[in-house]
């Protein structure tokens, strides 16, 4: 039986009552219309309650406004979002990953080298260790697998970083590394930032991870010209990608971060060390990302690379030269060894061509020809030269040498920094010592006219270590002012003036001459540091003495005149080279004036007269005869020549001793004639300058003592004098003398005895020599001593 409906039932509730009069309003009918009215009320009451407000307190945003501004503007921001993730594209790889060459130019324009060719062969995930892999990830970025092509908390992180002054700090993630070397430029522009941002979003979403990380793999520079897993493993463990081990995959993992200041074999000690702590890291990355065992990372080893071998295209001496630039744009931050590598760049250098072919025919003439590895193949071969050449004024580089050939020998000899660099070290102590007004023992001011005692092995005072130098040949030479000890490099004499002048300011004032600041050997804990086991490079040396050429002021050397890209529209700056004050004016010159006296024929820088013009330099000779060095320079430009020899398989130094048939190899002999033989040919058909010298007047003023040192009379223990010595000698210094025409400012003193002529490396017999010069024997002479020499 169906049921109808029942009849609506009357509203029988109270009547509408007014606004206000119930705890909520209805919501029919005329209801509306006065529920809007009380929301208009409000807003009234509202904005009359907040125009009574005093006017500080309405330019303070509501709740609301904040509310709907920081609304609006998140509204705006997904909106662009959106908006450039759809219109921003993923370019074609390419049209983007074809590397160019690099072309080099001398300072005039000619063309000194062409690099670039790609050197990378492509291999597939599965041809690449598992290891390799979770090495790159442990190195380059630990959230890899995790995130979404960026890491926004990273890229805060690292800019958070870098804003509060903790150092600069990546924070890409594998695959915005992956799309800017492969889909876009190195260009560091705003525009190019935010096309990798979006495009590795696209990518991450467009390809698999294992798809990145080979693309990563096989793009990615390792240094030594190798792009790619492929080539990295050939180049640095000459096997194959699929056979490299755990260590040597963390190793080139490690490579990624800093490719030529990683590479072990031609790294400094200190840059070595940051690639060994550098390799840890990743190995204990993988760990803590659970990849590798803990037993197994604790049996790990680091792995050694091989030498690397010879580069095609850079034969001569074109390869060192690019070398020495590359170097110089990756060390000053102009462009990175990666960005190089990737070709397109334009790089006019400072080399003068000329200037650059006189060393190289320098070298050959005064020291390769002489040498016969078929006869003496003990002591003839593995012979090398280092050397520099630097404009005081401007500390332009013209010339440098590295090696014979960059194509058979890839060592950059001229950019090494593990030579000792010996007596040529003297003149910074002296400096040091003069500049800082610093005393002798008995509390008098230091000038070159100090006298001290020369006595062969005496025992240095005060030092921070004992030390007690012979001299050369064992010779004594009793009371001697500074600037005969420098004239005879009398190791017993500066090393107690170096520490009288303060181990600490004599490393410092070495430092603002140009000496790096990280070199070993220049450590003020050990007093033979006075007698030059700091190690700095040819070119080092060479900013040091141009320093003292140019009255003080320091230039740090330079190698790279003008940079050119047609893919960048906004090219990377290039350093400015504005001179430092490292001493004062009457300092530098006093010094010069003391080592324009080495360059006369009672001096062991004899050699260098043939030059026939005004200059000043400082031979040295290091322990066991391992190095021998010239350092020199005229006016205009200030050259450093160094000679060494070293195991081809072990690197390991040797000694001269024997080399071309001569007992020992001291500064005097072959890097002198080579400084000079180069100098004459870069110095032909211009104008012979002499030095402008102002010392300071008690730069140079005789000591106010007649003792040789007080502190330490020859009749002390450990010192092989028989008695006191008696009154000072005249200093010797300001003599002309042919080819120094310009005499220093000094008193003009009573000479020693003339010596006999200086020694020629060519007399087949012993010939006699100045006292303290070296003396060319024959090879069966008697072993060098390992202190020292001039």
């Amino acid at each position: 039986m169906s049921q109808e409906p029942a009849d609506p039932q009357p509203d029988t509730g109270p009547p509408h009552a007014p606004d206000g009069a119930h705890g909520r309003p209805h919501t029919g009918g005329p209801a509306h219309g006065t529920r809007r009215e009380r929301r208009r009320a409000k807003r009234t009451d509202r904005r009359r309650a907040r125009r009574a407000l005093p006017g500080w307190r309405r330019a303070i945003p509501t709740w609301r406004m904040l509310l709907t501004g920081l609304t609006g503007l998140l509204l705006l921001g997904i909106a662009a979002f959106v908006t450039l993730y759809l219109i921003v594209p993923v370019p074609d790889p390419n049209a983007h990953a074809v590397a160019q060459n690099n072309i080099y130019y001398y300072a005039d324009g000619t063309e000194l080298a062409r690099t670039g060719a790609v050197n990378r062969s492509d291999v597939t995930l599965d041809q690449i260790p598992a290891d390799t892999q979770h090495a790159v990830v442990s190195a380059e970025d630990r959230t890899f697998y995790r995130n979404k092509g960026v890491d926004l908390k990273g890229m805060i992180r690292a800019g958070w970083n870098t804003v509060t002054g903790q150092g600069t700090q990546g924070g890409s993630t594998i695959t915005q590394q992956y799309v800017k070397n492969y889909y876009l430029t190195q260009d560091q522009t705003l525009s190019r930032k935010v096309k990798e941002l979006f495009i590795s979003l696209k990518v991450d979403q467009q390809q698999s991870k294992d798809q990145i990380l080979a693309g990563y793999l096989n793009t990615s520079y390792y240094g030594r010209n190798a792009y790619g897993i492929q080539s990295a493993a050939n180049a640095y463990f000459n096997t194959d990608a699929s056979r490299l081990t755990t260590a040597q995959s963390a190793y080139l993992a490690a490579l990624l971060q800093a490719p030529s200041a990683y590479d072990v074999k031609n790294a400094t000690p200190a840059n070595r060390a940051k690639a060994v702590a550098r390799w840890n890291y990743v190995l204990d990355g993988m760990v803590s990302l659970g990849f590798l065992d803990p037993a197994t990372r604790a049996g790990t080893g680091f792995p050694e690379p091989v030498d690397p071998r010879p580069v095609t295209g850079l034969s001569g001496q074109a390869g060192y030269l690019v070398d020495i630039a590359d170097t110089y744009l990756a060390t000053t931050g102009t462009v990175d060894a990666a960005t190089l590598k990737a070709g397109g760049w334009r790089i006019t250098t400072t080399f003068d061509k000329p200037r650059q072919d006189a060393f190289a025919a320098a070298v050959r003439q005064e020291l390769t020809d002489e040498l016969d590895p078929r006869t003496r193949p003990g002591t003839d071969t593995d012979v090398r030269v280092a050397g520099a050449s630097v404009e005081p004024a401007t500390g332009r580089i013209v010339a440098a040498y590295g090696g014979p050939d960059y194509a058979r020998q890839p060592y950059n000899d001229a950019l090494r920094q593990d030579n000792q660099i010996g007596s040529t070290f003297k003149p910074l102590e002296l400096a040091a010592a003069i500049d800082n007004e610093a005393t002798n023992q008995d509390g008098h001011r230091i000038t070159t006219e100090t006298v001290y005692d020369g006595t062969s092995g005496r025992d240095v005072v005060g030092g921070p270590t004992p030390y007690a130098p012979p001299n050369e040949d064992d010779e004594d030479y009793g009371p001697v002012t500074l600037r005969q000890a420098m004239v005879k490099s009398v190791n017993s004499v500066y090393a107690q003036e170096g520490v009288d002048a303060g181990l600490a300011d004599v490393r410092e004032t070495a430092v603002r001459l140009g000496i790096p600041d990280d070199v070993p050997g220049m450590d003020p804990a050990n007093t033979s540091m006075t007698l030059g086991t700091v190690t700095p490079s040819a070119i080092d040396l060479a900013g040091a003495y141009a320093a003292l050429a140019n009255h003080g002021q320091a230039h740090t050397p330079w190698s790279v005149l003008k940079l050119e890209h047609a893919g960048y529209s906004d090219l990377p700056g290039l350093p400015d080279h504005e001179a430092t004050t490292a001493l004062d004016r009457g300092t530098a010159d006093a010094v010069t004036g003391v080592l324009r006296d080495v360059v006369s024929a009672r001096g062991t820088g004899a050699a260098a007269l043939a030059l026939g013009r005004p200059a000043a330099g400082k031979t040295g000779t290091t322990d066991a005869n391992l190095a021998a060095w010239f350092a020199g320079y005229t006016p205009e430009l200030a050259t450093t020549v160094s000679l060494f020899r070293e195991n081809p398989k072990t690197h390991a130094k040797e000694s001269l001793a024997g080399t071309a048939g001569l007992s020992r190899i001291n500064g005097g002999t072959f890097p002198t004639e080579i400084w000079t033989t180069y100098m004459a040919e870069a110095l032909d058909g211009t104008k012979v300058q002499h030095f402008d010298l102002q010392p300071t007047p008690g730069n140079t003023q005789p000591s106010p003592t007649a003792t040789a040192n007080p502190t330490t009379p020859a009749t002390a223990p450990g010192n092989r004098a028989t008695g006191t010595p008696t009154a000072a000698p005249t200093p010797t210094g300001g003599h002309p003398t042919p080819g120094n025409p310009t005499p220093p400012a000094a008193p003009t003193p009573t000479p020693p005895p003339a010596p006999t002529p200086a020694p020629t490396r060519n007399t087949p017999t012993p010939v006699p020599t100045p006292t303290g010069a070296a003396t060319p024997t024959p090879a069966a002479a008697a072993p060098p001593s390992p202190h020292p020499r001039p």
